[in-house]
C-alpha cells in the first residue's frame, strides 16, 4: 500500500514544530498549538492539514507580524548552503515539509511588510521551497516582486535561485494560479532567460517546467524560444530545451517538433502487436513494433505511445508517455518492445475493460491497437 503523501504531515511533525517555536519564543502555547493544528488529521487531505497548521499559526504566534516573523526565523533548521537531505526538524530545526505551512503565513499575513516577508521566503526556501506563498506578492505587488526575482537570479544558494522559475509558473500544480502570466508570460521571460544555463539542473528543470506551463496557452511563443534556445546549445540547455517541449511534442506541434529537428515523420508502421492482450491490474501492459523508413534520408525521430484509459463512465481517456530518441537510417527498420506498468498510483483510478494502445511518430499517429484491463 502506498503511503499517502498527506502523512508527511502528522502530530510528530506538529510536535517537533511547537519546540521550536518555544526555543524561539517562551511564551508560545505548544499545547494549544498542538491541538487545533492537529484537530481531526485523519479526515483531512494534504494541503487541508496544511491549511490547519497555518490557521493554528495565526493563532498562537505573536499578533505583531515583526515578532512573528523572528519567532519563524529563530525556529528554522541550521541552513547547510542547499543541501536538505541532512536537515532532521526534530534536531536542528524546521526543515521540509513543515515549511509549507511557514510559506503559507507568510503569503497570508505579511503583504503589508514587503521586504520582511522577502527575506522570510528567502531563508524558508533554503529549507524546502516558497513557491506557493510567493505567488500572494506577485497577485499583489507583481512589479516589486519581479523586482526581487531579478536579484535572486544570482543566488548563490540554488534553492533560491529555482524559487524565481517555480515561483513564476503560471500553471504550478497545487498552487493558485497567476493569471496575469497566462494571459501574457512576457514579464517572466528574462528570469527564466537567466536561468536557463543555470550550474543545476534543479534550476534548469524548473526553467523548462515554467516553459512548459507557459506553452499552454502560447504554443507558438515557447515554439520560437525552443528554436532559439537550440541554436549552439550546448548538452544541458538540450537537455533543458526538450523538457520544456514535452507537452508541444506530445501535441504533435510541427513549429517546436521543427526546433527540435524532427521534420514529418517519412516511414510506416509495419507492425505493433499487443503481447499481453489481457492484463491483470498489478502487473505490465507489453507490446512491441517494427518501424521502417522509407525515406532515402537520415531520420531524426521521436517515438511516444498513449494509453487510452477507461474512463468510470466508458469512454476513454488518452495519456501520452516518452519512449524513444535516435535516428533512422534510409530504408531501415526499428523494432522495439515496451513494458509498462499498470498498477496502484496516487493520480489515477483504473477501471476494468477495453484500452487502447497508441503510437507516435513524430507527433503523428501511426496506428494502435486494443487490450483489456482485469481489475481484482
Amino acid at each position: 500500500m502506498i503511503e499517502p503523501f498527506k502523512n508527511m504531515f502528522n502530530k510528530k511533525m506538529i510536535a517537533a514544530m511547537a519546540e521550536h517555536f518555544v526555543n524561539a519564543w517562551p511564551d508560545f502555547d505548544s499545547a494549544g498549538f498542538t491541538k487545533l493544528a492537529a484537530k481531526g488529521f485523519k479526515d483531512l487531505e494534504l494541503k487541508e492539514r496544511s491549511a490547519q497548521i497555518t490557521e493554528a499559526l495565526v493563532v498562537y504566534l505573536p499578533r505583531d507580524y515583526k515578532k512573528a516573523a523572528s519567532v519563524i526565523l529563530n525556529s528554522l533548521a541550521v541552513d547547510k548552503g542547499g543541501d536538505l537531505s541532512s536537515l532532521d526538524i526534530e534536531a536542528t530545526g524546521i526543515a521540509g515539509w513543515g515549511i509549507m505551512p511557514l510559506v503559507d503565513f507568510v503569503g497570508l499575513q505579511g503583504l503589508a511588510h514587503f521586504d520582511l516577508s522577502m527575506t522570510l521566503f528567502k531563508e524558508l526556501t533554503k529549507r524546502s521551497t516558497s513557491e506557493l506563498g510567493i505567488r500572494y506578492f506577485l497577485l499583489a505587488e507583481p512589479k516589486n516582486t519581479l523586482s526581487v526575482l531579478k536579484k535572486w537570479t544570482k543566488d548563490p544558494n540554488y534553492h533560491v535561485r529555482r524559487l524565481v522559475s517555480e515561483g513564476t509558473r503560471p500553471r504550478l500544480p497545487w498552487a493558485m494560479r497567476l493569471p496575469a502570466f497566462i494571459d501574457d508570460p512576457t514579464p517572466v521571460l528574462p528570469l527564466l532567460e537567466a536561468l536557463k544555463d543555470d550550474q543545476e539542473e534543479y534550476v534548469r528543470r524548473s526553467v523548462a517546467n515554467n516553459l512548459n506551463d507557459i506553452a499552454k496557452d502560447h504554443p507558438d511563443l515557447v515554439a520560437e524560444i525552443a528554436g532559439r534556445g537550440m541554436k549552439d546549445a550546448g548538452k544541458n540547455r538540450e537537455r533543458l530545451v526538450r523538457h520544456a517541449c514535452r507537452t508541444l511534442v506530445k501535441q504533435g506541434h510541427q513549429k517546436a517538433l521543427k526546433a527540435l529537428g524532427y521534420g514529418a515523420p517519412r516511414a510506416k508502421l509495419e507492425t505493433l502487436d499487443i503481447l499481453t492482450p489481457r492484463v491483470n491490474f498489478g502487473e505490465a501492459l507489453m507490446f512491441d513494433i517494427s518501424l521502417v523508413s522509407t525515406s532515402t534520408r537520415e531520420q531524426n525521430f521521436t517515438i511516444d505511445y498513449a494509453i487510452h484509459h477507461q474512463k468510470a463512465n466508458g469512454t476513454t481517456s488518452p495519456k501520452v508517455f516518452k519512449w524513444k530518441t535516435g535516428i533512422l537510417k534510409p530504408s531501415s527498420s526499428l523494432k522495439a518492445t515496451r513494458k509498462h506498468s499498470i498498477k496502484e498510483i496516487t493520480t489515477r483510478v483504473y477501471y476494468a475493460g477495453t484500452h487502447r494502445v497508441e503510437i507516435f511518430v513524430n507527433g503523428k499517429s501511426f496506428g494502435s491497437q486494443e487490450f483489456e484491463l482485469i481489475m481484482p
